[in-house]
């Protein structure tokens, strides 16, 4: 959630409340049994994984544009102070589900880093009126997000380069403001132009085409995840034939089972 930590307890007390609820409501208007999802709590956010039998399409391209509805819905009637706008990370690998604290996992790590990005942050700021700033990694950009998009615009998405010099960590990712174009004049400072995305070939084709990534598009890699001028240097729990999906607020989502590959 953004600015939870700026909240009064009361009114985290609140947001915590309506954040469920919302998650709930948004995961039952596109058929998804929230109830069947492994969640690990945060406060301000959650981490959740999904049955195997979930479709990462469904998560990306009707959960995700259903919650950023019910969002806008909710915020219009709330002052600024009451609002729940929400980053959301996305990403798939291995983890265990019976860590002694949490979902032991590299998978974890990554997507937390992901949605603590400051060009995440920055990007939803940009837009007052915005539900969801959502991140993917390129896995789940090239796979799931130009070949099955449902409700989200692959065109709409921006490349952005997570590079954690301390860590041995540099990866590029995806990110996007839903429903929003970050490529108009007021979002320029957050974003990179995108290459353009590959083609749509449909599930009989082949889809394992890689995303356009070239010279002239992609950031140094001189620290911190880089979009544009924007550089942060930010940071941050999947099992038998789990699904990996992503995270709200400061965790991710993935699928179930004690310790396997997500699909």
């Amino acid at each position: 959630m953004e600015r939870y930590s700026r909240r009064t307890n009361l009114q985290q007390y609140e947001a915590q409340q309506h954040f469920r609820e919302l998650l709930h409501e948004a995961a039952g208007d596109v058929g998804l049994d929230r109830v069947a999802w492994t969640t690990q709590q945060a406060g301000d956010g959650e981490l959740a994984i999904l049955p195997q039998d979930v479709a990462e399409s469904r998560v990306i391209g009707r959960f995700v544009p259903e919650l950023n509805r019910r969002l806008r819905s909710y915020n219009s009637s709330r002052v600024p102070a009451a609002q729940i706008r929400l980053r959301v990370a996305v990403h798939q690998g291995l983890v265990h589900l019976d860590g002694a604290n949490g979902f032991p996992g590299t998978a974890v790590v990554f997507v937390c880093r992901l949605c603590e990005a400051e060009p995440v942050k920055r990007a939803l700021a940009a837009f007052p009126d915005a539900g969801v700033a959502l991140i993917v990694s390129a896995e789940i950009y090239r796979d799931v997000v130009t070949e099955y998009p449902e409700e989200m615009r692959p065109e709409r998405f921006r490349r952005v380069e997570v590079v954690h010099p301390d860590k041995g960590f540099q990866e590029d990712a995806w990110l996007c403001v839903v429903d929003e174009d970050m490529s108009a004049p007021s979002a320029a400072e957050n974003s990179t132009p995108t290459p353009p995305a590959p083609r749509n070939m449909g599930p009989g084709a082949d889809h394992r085409q890689e995303a356009s990534d070239s010279p002239s598009t992609r950031t140094p890699r001189t620290g911190g995840i880089r979009t544009g001028d924007i550089r942060v240097d930010g940071q941050n729990a999947i099992g038998p034939g789990a699904t990996a999906i992503g995270s709200v607020g400061r965790d991710l989502t993935f699928g179930g089972g004690r310790e396997g590959r997500a699909r």
